[in-house]
């Protein structure tokens, strides 16, 4: 038998059907079924029962794919250790980006990486800080930036920085705002963020911490960018990062409503059972290295820890 043919088998019984199995391991499906009849043939022991509704293990199949994992488990660590001997790391990976790219020195770890790992490939790809935490613990994505409250102990995450968002109001709007009182403020249109969005809990907590319910959204987007652009633009309220609303404030492009300020942080995460894998291991290197930070990952209780 051979390693394909067990992960093939692994990711049929994952995901109980043959065509999401496909697209998962980027095969065709006539592929996949004839990796299953192949094993099928080789152990002699039927590892599905087919149905029209999907792929259901046997009882054989369920106690073979304990031992398949373990086999899978140990040829991936073959595999790493090799890697590390080696000393040559590559590979692609799936990494999230979320507000822009500057406040995450996008430009300076994409730089370090090419210098010190040219064959490690970075494919970004930009999400909402809730959407790109998902991504990780889903495996669309294999780390990623994220802003908000520290994720829990299945990550290994590494504090980047304290990030401080203001309250953002159109310049035309002074009037309305200064010494606004919190339920004018909140009367006033928002620029809303989908539910995922870290923005849509910070708003949220910001105003549940005065006993109000959140700000009705005029409009909805998902990009800092494009959320900026809109409270420019005279649409309504919003939480804009400080370093960008007193820009934009000097500039004469907006005002700042001075009685609230939200403190958060900017991370990077991955799964904690896969940050030893060479070019997880070897990215988190250079985002320390990018951010000049000591090897810190943060634990559930949100203490740094030596790495």
């Amino acid at each position: 038998m051979e390693l394909y043919q067990l992960r093939t088998f692994a990711a049929v019984a994952e995901e109980s059907h043959l065509t999401r199995a496909a697209e998962r391991l980027h095969l065709s499906q006539p592929a996949v079924s004839g990796h299953i009849k192949a094993l099928e043939s080789e152990l002699g022991v039927r590892l599905f029962e087919r149905a029209s509704s999907g792929m259901a293990l046997t009882d054989a199949g369920g106690e073979l794919l304990v031992r398949v994992r373990r086999v899978l488990t140990a040829a991936e660590d073959v595999k790493r250790t090799a890697q590390k001997m080696q000393g040559d790391i590559s590979g692609i990976l799936g990494v999230g980006t979320v507000a822009d790219p500057e406040s995450n020195r996008l430009g300076d770890l994409l730089a370090l990486t090419r210098d010190t790992h040219p064959r490690l490939k970075l494919e970004l790809h930009h999400a909402m800080s809730g959407a790109a935490i998902a991504g990780v613990q889903g495996g669309e994505l294999d780390a990623s930036f994220f802003f908000g409250d520290a994720p829990g102990a299945e990550f290994c995450t590494v504090h980047l920085r304290r990030l401080i968002y203001r309250v953002a109001a159109p310049a035309a709007w002074a009037d309305r705002v200064d010494g606004a009182a919190w339920d004018a403020i909140r009367a006033l249109p928002w620029i809303g963020t989908p539910g995922i969005s870290t923005h849509t809990s910070l708003v949220s907590d910001l105003f549940a911490q005065r006993s109000l319910p959140s700000p009705s959204a005029s409009v909805q987007a998902d990009d800092e960018s494009v959320i900026t652009n809109l409270v420019v633009s005279g649409l309504g309220l919003a939480l804009i990062r400080d370093d960008v609303a007193r820009r934009l404030e000097r500039a004469g492009e907006v005002v700042i409503w001075t009685r609230a300020a939200v403190d958060t942080a900017l991370w990077f995460v991955c799964l904690a059972k896969r940050a030893d894998e060479p070019g997880i291991a070897a990215l988190l290197d250079v985002v320390r290295k990018t951010w000049k930070l000591d090897a810190a990952v943060v634990n559930e209780e949100g203490l740094a820890t030596s790495a």
